[in-house]
């Protein structure tokens, strides 16, 4: 195994514990077989399995800068497992995710980050900042934050919802040089006074063959489905690859304009 890929373990769902009804993707709080809980994200729910790979690819960048990212699993179910769920609606979504689907270590007790009760220094918010523009997280906003406090310190949770350009890959290698105008409601973006001196430490952190280590985690299958617009598993990685050190590559168009973003803001 490449050092730098992730060690991405695969456990069975044993107990659909309770829904977590956010939206219309439905996660649920699971036990599975290593009796951990863990919040569970079906490939069978709204935007499907490209919110379970932004999962993966987000998440580990995150965790290889040194953010602090719940452990992600990969998780089977089977096909017997919603016999006995009396609500329609979810046993529809159970059968339509057997299989192969995603998991993040439930954080028992933790608490939503809230920007009016803990501020964070500017390093760590230029930090987040500058990844959400990376990876162009457009659900990182005062609404809702995906942060968490556990054991007093933060923790970046579900990143679904980036890089969002992979829901139809128009025009996407002109994607990755755009800037992030999205970044303008960044729950953070007040205190990011320091995108710079972070784009300098974060970039060489990122390498080519970090980045494709990473995405060599995510299993095949989920980048041959019907939807998938390239010829195999080897393409699409080698597109996400693309993207990534091309956005890389022009860091400093999303880090300007931020910056002014910021501007605007104070």
């Amino acid at each position: 195994m490449n050092p730098h890929q992730p060690e991405i373990r695969t456990v069975n769902v044993t107990r659909y514990v309770t829904p977590l009804r956010e939206g219309g993707s439905l996660p649920a709080i699971v036990e599975a077989d290593d009796e951990f809980l863990y919040v569970l994200k079906f490939r069978g729910a709204g935007q499907g399995i490209k919110v379970l790979i932004a999962e993966v690819i987000v998440g580990e960048i995150a965790r290889a800068l040194g953010f602090r990212v719940p452990e992600i699993v990969f998780m089977h179910l089977d096909e017997a497992f919603g016999r006995t769920e009396p609500d329609e609606e979810i046993q529809d979504l159970l059968r339509a995710s057997e299989g192969l689907n995603l998991g993040s270590h439930y954080l028992s007790q933790a608490i939503t980050f809230d920007p009016v009760v803990t501020t964070l220094d500017a390093t760590l918010a230029s930090q987040i900042v500058w990844l959400d523009c990376l990876v162009t997280n457009v659900d990182r906003t005062a609404r809702n934050t995906n942060m968490l406090l556990w054991k007093k310190e933060l923790w970046l949770i579900d990143h679904g919802a980036a890089l969002y350009f992979h829901h139809s890959w128009q025009n996407w290698e002109e994607q990755a040089k755009r800037p992030f105008p999205q970044i303008k409601d960044h729950v953070l973006l007040q205190q990011a006074t320091e995108l710079e001196e972070v784009d300098a430490a974060f970039r060489p952190i990122l390498t080519p063959e970090r980045l494709h280590a990473i995405l060599a985690a995510i299993p095949d299958e989920w980048l041959t489905g019907v939807d998938s617009p390239f010829e195999s598993a080897a393409e699409h990685r080698q597109a996400y690859a693309h993207f990534l050190e091309t956005r890389l590559a022009h860091s400093l168009t999303f880090v300007k304009a931020a910056q002014h973003a910021r501007e605007t803001l104070i």
